[in-house]
């Protein structure tokens, strides 16, 4: 994947007044209150927040795993904002690499065969699958490891594996939602930099986040309180 120095940067993420309303038997509860934000190719975002703040409900935005009660969403320049299920499905296959708190691995398929699970749905031929596999898993350096089983793998090799994963379909983004939760300090750091390299390499990450020294990696800082992104903030945690 190129850097983006040589032409403007393509807008990846566009939210425009998106607001998410979940009805609570007779009370509506307003998650988010009219989000407005744009994320171009290659930027490193940290969204941050209080519990309850929206963040998870952003995510969820962000990743096609739920549309907005109103506004617009677009991803890589397709409004996604009112897609249906089926639809939903392939952007989440094909523009989106996910990384999770948990891993999320298959603990009966080796590292090879969790990594190369979107590339199924993709219809992808089995010697594809398995090339383009191995590719992800030296491009996260874990090449050595690709016939082990998650069981087999430390905290830290396993969110490499997930990592794998994200990446093996070439994404319009990385969204990763507390990636560093379950890890320890060594294994987080560990985990960390693989970002960082993947961020100088040219990828666009988006990474929720509670955690105040994961934030610090980021390009910039999106501050998210009741519902809603605030202008001047400066996205410290408390």
């Amino acid at each position: 994947m190129t850097t983006r120095l040589d032409a403007p940067a393509r807008t990846i993420i566009e939210l425009a007044g998106v607001r998410k309303t979940y009805a609570t038997g007779s009370i509506a509860v307003e998650a988010l209150r009219g989000i407005d934000a744009t994320i171009t190719e290659g930027e490193y975002v940290a969204v941050v927040g209080p519990s309850g703040a929206g963040k998870s409900t952003l995510m969820h935005i962000l990743g096609c795993l739920d549309v907005p009660t109103d506004g617009r969403y677009q991803l890589a320049g397709r409004d996604v904002s009112h897609l249906d299920e089926a639809a939903l499905a392939r952007i989440r296959n094909e523009e989106i690499g996910f990384v999770f708190q948990q891993f999320n691995l298959l603990p009966s398929l080796t590292a090879l065969r969790n990594v190369a699970l979107p590339l199924v749905y993709a219809h992808a031929s089995a010697d594809e699958r398995e090339q383009r596999a191995r590719t992800a898993l030296d491009r996260v350096g874990l090449s050595d490891r690709a016939d082990h089983r998650p069981g087999e793998l430390s905290g830290g090799q396993q969110q490499r594996v997930a990592v794998a994963r994200a990446l093996v379909t070439e994404p319009s983004m990385i969204l990763a939602d507390e990636p560093t939760g379950n890890l320890d300090s060594v294994s987080s750091a560990d985990v960390l930099g693989l970002f960082g390299e993947l961020h100088e390499s040219g990828r666009t990450i988006v990474l929720i986040t509670h955690e105040q020294a994961v934030a610090d990696r980021a390009d910039r800082v999106l501050a998210i309180y009741d519902g809603a992104i605030h202008v001047g903030q400066t996205g410290r945690i408390s």
